[in-house]
């Protein structure tokens, strides 16, 4: 039995384009997301807007001692969603999960091929209250769908202050690592890509 996974972007692949924030963070997060990512400048949601999108798909093929001879293809989405806050709550950051809920209704198509989604909001701001700290520590969403035979949805939050050097994020949102700027990215570590698709090893 083999399986094969492939994303909108490899490890290896070269450099893509992408959009120009006029923010010096965010073209940094952008230089670090745009190898996985499909990225988009100001993005606008409901009545929300957000300075970076990103988008990523992957597909998981099983065979069955031949490609031919397939027994499972599953799908993974993440959507992301970053702005610059300055300042942000606890109530608006329960507002960004009611959001994910909403959307999850609106974008996810439930069947035996979608394996996970994931909805990740970031807010960029000068300092994290302790509060919020804990909320977005603490914050456990995960959905099944039909019991998980249609996979399961999740919503992540990561709250950033770049001039402190400081991050919080609940466990499940992997992309954090991409806004720790001030940290380098180990190569010989598995990159974003790997990880997240581990997730599709069934």
């Amino acid at each position: 039995m083999g399986d094969a996974d492939s994303g909108h972007a490899d490890d290896g692949a070269p450099a893509a384009q992408f959009p120009n924030w006029d923010d010096e963070y965010l073209d940094q997060v952008g230089g670090r997301l745009v190898h996985n990512y499909d990225l988009e400048r100001d993005r606008r949601v409901r009545d929300e807007q957000f300075s970076l999108y990103g988008e990523m798909v992957i597909e998981s093929k099983k065979h069955f001692l031949h490609p031919s001879i397939e027994i499972a293809n599953h799908h993974s989405y993440e959507y992301l969603f970053a702005r610059r806050d300055g300042q942000v709550s606890v109530q608006e950051l329960e507002a960004l999960v009611e959001l994910g809920h909403d959307l999850a209704e609106e974008w996810i198509d439930p069947d035996e091929e979608h394996y996970s989604t994931e909805f990740t909001f970031v807010s960029i701001v000068d300092r994290i209250p302790e509060q919020v700290r804990s909320k977005a520590r603490e914050l456990d969403e995960r959905t099944l769908l039909k019991y998980g035979y249609n996979g399961h949805y999740e919503i992540n939050l990561v709250v950033v202050a770049p001039a402190r050097k400081q991050i919080v994020a609940n466990d499940g949102a992997a992309v954090e690592t991409a806004f720790r700027t001030w940290e380098k990215i180990e190569r010989e570590e598995p990159g974003l890509l790997r990880l997240i698709a581990r997730r599709l090893q069934l």
